[in-house]
């Protein structure tokens, strides 16, 4: 292979790579603004889910649970306010564990959900079933506590996995609670500021 071979064939890759580039960039620049749309949308719907008797849910600010982004929202009925939405975070057993929850004006517990994690499967997975779900209803500060043995005043492990319900209960929602109820004292609420920033 002589030079002008050499010279050829770096510039038929040159040529590739750039071309391919521009196919990436345009396939990008089209597809993009559909799924930001569809993100959007998405967003939307799973806040509307927490709190479905509000007609308006308004983002209210940013705070970082274990320094990851997460916001947090009022839910308003007829220009009233009728409880708040917070996005958390909680360290468990394989993952940080993403969760959204729902609280009356009176920081009661009405809904939760959780948007991602990689817990263990058939253990710290059952986070995301229904039954687990259902336990943080009614839920006050003073009782998101978690317990092994049957209880209705607390929150009830998943058995065999202590660790990822505790990330959900203690780490994430009643954090996240904490936090709201600080901000809401400081008056960071009401002027939408963000809070518990990074750095």
């Amino acid at each position: 292979m002589n030079f002008k071979d050499i010279l050829k064939m770096t510039f038929n890759l040159v040529a590739l790579y750039l071309a391919g580039g521009l196919l990436l960039a345009a396939v990008y620049a089209k597809t993009s603004p559909v799924i930001f749309r569809k993100n959007a949308q998405e967003k939307k719907e799973a806040l509307q889910r927490m709190m479905p008797a509000a007609d308006t849910i308004k983002k209210l600010g940013d705070w970082y649970p274990h320094d990851k982004d997460a916001e947090y929202f009022v839910a308003k009925k007829d220009g009233k306010t009728i409880g708040y939405i917070v996005q958390t975070f909680g360290k468990g057993y394989s993952s940080y564990i993403n969760i959204l929850f729902a609280v009356n004006d009176d920081f009661v517990v009405q809904r939760m959900d959780i948007l991602h994690h990689a817990e263990t499967p058939g253990l710290g997975d059952e986070i995301a079933l229904p039954y687990f779900k259902k336990r943080f209803k009614g839920k006050d500060l003073k009782h998101l506590k978690v317990v092994k043995t049957k209880t209705d005043k607390y929150v009830q492990a998943i058995t065999g996995a202590t660790i990822s319900s505790r990330a959900v209960t203690e780490d994430g929602i009643k954090k996240g609670l904490e936090f709201l109820i600080k901000a809401l004292k400081k008056g960071e609420v009401e002027h939408g500021a963000s809070a518990g920033r990074k750095g």
